[in-house]
């Protein structure tokens, strides 16, 4: 095995969080067709669900950044040059799940449906566990006490 492919996180090749994303986000949205919240949304409702996916785009384009500016790769499944601690991920290290997290919910709302917050806690815990803990493993192992010192500094989520 080359070097390459021991330096990344040990993710599933078939787990991809966008998808992972995608696949709550549409859940919550047929649910909402089968088996409706009763939810009377008003136009601050759908506003502020808008608003939250929004929110969640530019956490993403905010991430991807940071990313272009090292030259490092957002690939889950890659190997990273450096450890990214700057713009956004000043207060989050995970901006890029969390802004998937915010669309999850916003969308649906911003649709009528209620069951976006109910879907996100667990596209939340189906992202942890099948990607973050693997990729904080491999910053662990990879970048040692500038890791640690880092989580210690910023919160996983916010």
């Amino acid at each position: 095995m080359s070097d390459e492919h021991t330096d990344s996180p040990e993710i599933n090749k078939n787990v991809h969080p966008p998808f992972i994303a995608l696949v709550y986000l549409i859940a919550a949205l047929i649910l909402q067709k089968f088996i409706p919240i009763p939810f009377e949304p008003s136009g601050t409702a759908k506003t502020a669900g808008l608003g939250l996916a929004f929110i969640g785009v530019l956490f993403g384009l905010s991430a991807f950044m940071e990313f272009r500016k090292v030259q490092t790769t957002l690939d889950p499944h890659g190997s990273v040059k450096i450890l990214v601690t700057d713009g956004i991920y000043r207060f989050t290290r995970n901006p890029i799940y969390l802004g998937f997290f915010l669309m999850v919910i916003g969308f649906p709302l911003n649709y009528g449906s209620l069951w976006g917050l109910v879907a996100a806690p667990f596209f939340a815990a189906t992202v942890s566990r099948l990607v973050i803990q693997k990729e904080e493993a491999y910053l662990e192992k990879k970048f040692k006490e500038q890791y640690t010192n880092y989580s210690l500094r910023v919160r996983r989520w916010l």
